[in-house]
Formats: structure tokens, C-alpha cells, sequence
């Protein structure tokens, strides 16, 4: 098993004292995810010979390793035009990902929630063209499903997946999207399961069910007002069930890749990656 670390709280520092930082807090593994000056969110690359030796250089000198790295686009977006420029994007990051010799990418279905039937036919016109790209270089793919996607429900997400019948794609859990993913009920024992073989990745971070309290936990103005939230906090913070997550994962012994992946505690970003690796190390290597 891989513990790795998204380095979302920390993007504003340059890619060498990123990379050290991520050292320092000791952690053997980063997750790439979009950053401005690399693979910004939804747009092309920005990314040259120089940057990519520049971070090579910077995992060398500390000995991190790259788990995967995270694009992000559009590629399930209900606008053709889009669609084919993320499509395009995605061509590049895979070739970047070649270049910094991973063979791990994860993403999302993207999409629109209120255009499900649209953009799964984008979706899979955008899988279409891109699994020869994938296959030919070697690279796997994880997706999660995300809140707003055209996917947010655990199961129909592992079918989708299930549906191209590629060995190299697998399923992306999210812990901080639970209560999307079974219609805040939480029972992330179950979901897993469901997953089976297909799991692959589990992104860790704690969230509130939205769905709790009559669905009154979160009051937004005007009502009924097309939204989703969710939370990335550290673990003990929401109402995730985490003896149930770890003694499931235990249980599967799962081993694949397990990311820290808290956004909301950017005051506090070492103290807050240092206890989510110990309370994750406790939990899933040193756990007796």
C-alpha cells in the first residue's frame, strides 16, 4: 500500500520547495493534482522540458516518489467544443505523465448532475478516443465520481467503470463524497464491497452529511437552489464513520494507493498533513 499526499494546501510554494515540504512532513508519495504553473484545472498544460526536469530533480534529491498525477478536465461536459479540447488536454497530460515515468493518472466523470443522459455520451465519446492512448503508453486510470458530476452514486460509477472492461481502469474512492455517494447513508462497508476488485484508490478526508438534519444541515439561499457541498477536513472532524473505513480496509487488505486529501485546513497545512499520515499509518500499517 501506497500513503501519498495531495498537496493541495501547499501549491502556492514552488515545485522544489513543495516537493521538500512534502519530505519534511514524511510522506514517501504525492499526488499530483492540478496546480497553476503544471496541469491547471480545466485548462492546457503548462508544462515544459524544464519544469518536468525541475521536479524530477526535486523527488531525486528527497526520495518522494510520484503515486499518480491528477487532471482535470471537461470531458464529460455537455458542450462538444469543450469536449474536444479536454480531450486534446488529455492527450498532453498523458504524455507528461510518460515523461515523469508514472504510469498512474486519476480523474473525474466531470459532467453536469442535471445533464446526466448528455454527458455520459460525451463521457464515453471522450474514453472512446482516448483508451488507445492510454493502452499505447501503459498508463492506468482511477476515476471517482465527484459531487455535481454526471455520476455521484457509488455503484452506478463502479458499472460505468465496469462498462469499458479495461483491466487498467479502476475505481476511485473518495471518502469526502460518501453521503453523495449513497444518499447519506453512509455506509461506505457496503459501497466498498460493491467496488470489489474494481477499487483501486481511496482519497482520505472527513465531511458533513448534507443529507442529516432533514437535509437541513446546510441552509442555502434561495431554496432549492442548484448546489452541492462537502468538506475536505482532517479525519474526526465530520461525520464519517472511520472505524467502519479502516477495519473494511483492513478486512479487504487493501492495497493500493490511500491519499491525504484535505483542502479546508490551508492555516494549518503541516500540522494538518502530519497528523492525517500518522492517524492513516496508524490505522492501516501499524494497526495490531
Amino acid at each position: 500500500m501506497k500513503i501519498a499526499l495531495d498537496p493541495h494546501m501547499i501549491r502556492h510554494l514552488p515545485i522544489p520547495k513543495m516537493v521538500d515540504m512534502v519530505a519534511e512532513m514524511g510522506y514517501e508519495y504525492i499526488e499530483l493534482s492540478p496546480r497553476d504553473d503544471f496541469m491547471p484545472f480545466y485548462k492546457y498544460p503548462r508544462v515544459d522540458k524544464a519544469r518536468i526536469k525541475e521536479l524530477k530533480k526535486a523527488l531525486s534529491d528527497t526520495g518522494v516518489k510520484l503515486s499518480s498525477i491528477l487532471p482535470m478536465q471537461h470531458w464529460a461536459g455537455p458542450n462538444e467544443e469543450d469536449r474536444q479540447s479536454a480531450v486534446h488536454n488529455w492527450k498532453r497530460a498523458i504524455e507528461i505523465a510518460v515523461e515523469l515515468d508514472v504510469n498512474l493518472m486519476n480523474s473525474e466523470f466531470t459532467g453536469q448532475n442535471d445533464m446526466p443522459y448528455k454527458c455520459e455520451q460525451m463521457f464515453v465519446k471522450s474514453m472512446d478516443e482516448l483508451i488507445p492512448h492510454f493502452e499505447r503508453e501503459g498508463i492506468n486510470l482511477n476515476i471517482q465520481a465527484h459531487p455535481f458530476d454526471f455520476i455521484e452514486n457509488n455503484n452506478e460509477a463502479v458499472e460505468m467503470i465496469r462498462a469499458f472492461d479495461k483491466d487498467w481502469l479502476g475505481y476511485f474512492y473518495s471518502v469526502p463524497h460518501t453521503f453523495f455517494y449513497d444518499d447519506g447513508k453512509g455506509d461506505i462497508a457496503t459501497m466498498l464491497d460493491y467496488a470489489g476488485d474494481k477499487l483501486r484508490h481511496i482519497n482520505i478526508a472527513d465531511t458533513f452529511n448534507h443529507k442529516a438534519s432533514s437535509c437541513l444541515r446546510y441552509v442555502v439561499n434561495p431554496p432549492g437552489v442548484h448546489a452541492t457541498v462537502h468538506q475536505h477536513l482532517d479525519i474526526g472532524k465530520g461525520d464519517i464513520n472511520w472505524d467502519m473505513l479502516f477495519s473494511k480496509l483492513r478486512e479487504i487488505k487493501f492495497d493500493g494507493i490511500v491519499t491525504s486529501a484535505v483542502f479546508g485546513e490551508e492555516h494549518r497545512a503541516e500540522d494538518s498533513s502530519r497528523f492525517m499520515l500518522d492517524r492513516i499509518t496508524d490505522e492501516l500499517v501499524n494497526y495490531k
